[in-house]
């Protein structure tokens, strides 16, 4: 006897029960699920409809409260009535979730114009979270319920739920331009969306000016639309022409600031109060980041920060000293701190037909219009729809009146009186079912009456709504004038609808140096022959005071502020810069100033003055050569200074003088002397110089001199520092062109 086979396994079975694998490249399939998953969260989560303005949350949402009933002048419900609607019937997703996007919708702090009424706990400005969902209630704001104005007059197109139980709106029917209204923010898969919100009067100005001149530029509608209006203020830095080329392209950003001012106390005190941050920037991050920067040194100019804020924002910058600038303090802030942002713009939204595009501020605007005219014409055919089928009805109950006792006949003496009815009086199966659904306390004479006008007034407005489905101007009429409506209940002049951020000027300096950061103190700089350089502060200088090293003395002294530059020429050629801030205060010898400057030993100093741009300098050689030089090609940015005459065969630089006044007398080691205009000499950037005065051989130029016609020409005449007068008209004779020689002068002391 043959033994019995063993049963299959259970395992087996499944296996050959299985459909067979269908080959298919990975990558292929890899790449088509993903393109499916992010077609998925491109227009199921993360973009926002053209239309309304809405993804699908937001619309899942505001539906789900529509049909609760919550309308702005109806009572509150829970919060978590309406998640566990929305999460029941429309959208399968976390809880969580659905309640931060109500919460968004709620605060006034996010949105220009808020969809939801909240009532509790919705969070603030300063980040803190909103209450539990068991805690808060919420209904629908006037925005809300406009933008489903009409949706039960198949305006919209309807779909079924996710478990075709119900139906949900394809896309609102939206009253009001949400989308640039309130804008929208999001990150999809490969793409993401970043639009500011709008002043709604402004942007209605601009929907009817398409509508007058559909061919108008968006440099026209930027006449009308000055900008984003952002719901916590602000000012708004942005040029014209980066405005223009931002909506032109839809993408580009915005420079917002918060909005500050002055305010004076005491003795010349002053703070300086922030009133306005930036949107979508919690006010307590700012504080921490501002008090990190103050700890770490990075705000010289600040003192202290302070947040004295209640339902209005109220930050207190307290400055270092009274003498700083405080524009230049808040330029300082605004640089390295959140107050001020760049706000993106990527106007990148689903079209009407499914397709994410990047458009800009005229499409967006024309993309709902188009939309509103959709809607008009879907709620026009509805109205004349009913209206037709009203007079329908009418037309029956007319005829009851008039064959009233051979309508009672029929049904008395017929089995099937509707059947009769319709047969004798050609009437419709509505008609019929209505005839006989009549009560007779609607055959009163009076009822008549009733009947009669309201089918004269239903045929008069059926025929308007006739005559508006044929005319596409009176359509864009009838836009229009609900637009304008919108503007005069929303406009400027109300409370909600007044622009809240400042359309300010772009500030001409984007950087500033970094002398600008220091406090703006008086001080006086003191350099000694020897180069000891030491600052005192203000600027009663007392002279007699001064001290200096044994065979020292005075070789400078400049007044001038902790935020100034100083030029040292130094007979190499070179100019040096240093900041006034870095030189050592005190009453002591100061610090050599080759700690501060890479000055060569066999070097001297010739000039040290406070730098200004639209000063100039004459610098001249001992071979009687120079030029004159702009104070603004001096400046140099390294301790090895910055070279200016170009110094060859043992060269030194030995004049270094800052122009004045309109001549120059030159004067050699021979007593010939010449007067030159200064405005002859040649003004160089960089270089060997040109011929000042013509010099014999083994002549030396010994002595540069500013004079004029005002002041004349003072000379020393003995080493006891004795001087003489030349008034101008004795100088005439020694006024020459450039290159010249001179004419012997006998009163001067030649060293």
């Amino acid at each position: 006897m043959a033994a019995k086979s063993p049963p299959p396994d259970k395992n087996d079975l499944d296996v050959n029960l299985r459909p067979p694998p269908i080959p298919a490249d990975f990558s292929e399939a890899l790449g088509r699920r993903y393109l499916t998953y992010a077609l998925s969260t491109i227009t199921a989560r993360s973009l926002p409809d053209v239309r309304d303005g809405l993804k699908p949350v937001h619309r899942r949402l505001l539906f789900a409260m529509g049909e609760l009933n919550l309308n702005p002048t109806g009572a509150f419900k829970k919060a978590a009535k309406v998640v566990g609607d929305v999460i029941g019937k429309f959208h399968p997703h976390g809880d969580q979730a659905v309640y931060e996007t109500l919460v968004r919708l709620a605060q006034d702090f996010s949105l220009r114009y808020p969809l939801i009424d909240g009532q509790g706990n919705f969070g603030n400005i300063d980040g803190d979270n909103a209450a539990a969902m068991r805690y808060t209630e919420a209904r629908l704001t006037e925005f809300g319920a406009m933008l489903m104005d009409g949706i039960d007059q198949g305006t919209v197109d309807l779909r079924p739920t996710y478990d075709n139980d119900g139906s949900e709106p394809v896309v609102m029917p939206a009253g009001f331009p949400n989308l640039l209204a309130n804008g929208a923010n999001g990150i999809a898969v490969g793409m993401a969306t970043s639009i500011p919100p709008h002043n709604l009067s402004e942007l209605c100005d601009g929907l009817a000016m398409l509508i007058a001149k559909p061919d108008c530029s968006t440099a026209d509608l930027l006449t009308v639309i000055k900008g984003p209006d952002f719901p916590t203020g602000g000012v708004l830095i942005e040029p014209m022409e980066s405005l223009l080329a931002s909506y032109e392209k839809g993408r580009g950003g915005f420079r917002l600031r918060a909005k500050w001012s002055v305010e004076n106390g005491k003795n010349g005190a002053w703070l300086v109060i922030i009133s306005e941050i930036p949107y979508q920037l919690a006010k307590s991050r700012l504080i921490e980041k501002l008090a990190e920067l103050l700890e770490n040194k990075k705000l010289p100019l600040v003192d202290d920060v302070r947040d004295e804020s209640a339902d209005e924002v109220r930050l207190v910058i307290v400055p270092k000293s009274r003498q700083v600038d405080p524009a230049q303090m808040m330029e300082q802030l605004f640089r390295i701190s959140d107050l001020e942002i760049k706000f993106p713009l990527n106007l990148n939204v689903l079209l009407a037909d499914g397709r994410p595009q990047v458009i800009g501020l005229k499409a967006a605007l024309q993309a709902w219009l188009d939309h509103r005219r959709q809607v008009l014409l879907r709620q026009s055919e509805h109205e004349a729809a009913a209206k037709r089928h009203r007079l329908e009805l009418l037309a029956g109950f007319l005829l009851v009146f008039d064959q009233l006792d051979r309508i009672i006949a029929i049904i008395r003496e017929h089995d099937h009186p509707k059947a009769e009815i319709m047969r004798v009086f050609a009437l419709s199966d509505i008609q019929a079912q209505a005839i006989l659904d009549m009560r007779l306390g609607q055959l009163r004479r009076l009822e008549q009456e009733k009947l009669l006008t309201e089918q004269a007034k239903l045929t008069k407005e059926l025929a308007a709504l006739e005559a508006l489905l044929a005319s596409v101007s009176k359509q864009w009429a009838a836009i229009d004038r609900d637009i304008k409506n919108l503007r005069q209940k929303w406009g400027i002049e109300t409370p909600l609808g007044r622009r809240r951020t400042t359309i300010g000027e772009a500030p001409t300096v984007t950087a500033l140096p970094e002398e600008a950061f220091a406090p703006r103190e008086k001080i006086t700089i003191i350099l000694s022959e020897k180069g000891w350089i030491r600052a005192v502060g203000g600027h009663e200088y007392d002279f007699a005071e001064g001290k200096f090293k044994e065979g020292d003395a005075s070789f400078a002294v400049v007044r001038c502020f902790t935020n100034d530059k100083l030029l040292i020429f130094a007979s190499d050629g070179r100019c040096y810069s240093l900041a006034a801030e870095r030189i050592p205060r005190g009453r002591g010898f100061g610090e050599p100033i080759r700690i501060f400057i890479d000055l060569p030993a066999e070097h001297e100093m010739l000039l040290l003055d406070v730098y200004d741009a639209a000063a100039r300098y004459l610098l001249a050689a001992q071979n009687g050569r120079g030029f004159v030089v702009a104070a603004e090609q001096v400046l140099g940015q390294t301790r090895n200074g910055k070279q200016i005459f170009v110094c060859e065969d043992d060269v030194r630089v030995h004049f270094a003088l800052r122009l004045s006044l309109s001549h120059l007398a030159l004067i050699d080691n021979g007593s010939l002397m010449v007067i030159l205009d200064s405005s002859d000499i040649p003004v160089m950037n960089k270089g060997r110089g040109v011929i000042l005065q013509k010099l014999k051989p083994g002549v030396k130029l010994t002595r540069v001199i500013a004079c004029d016609a005002a002041t004349g020409l003072t000379l020393p005449v003995s080493k006891d520092g004795k001087t003489k007068e030349h008034k101008w008209d004795a100088l005439t004779p020694y006024l020459a062109a450039r290159g010249k020689a001179g004419r012997f002068i006998k009163v001067i002391f030649s060293s």
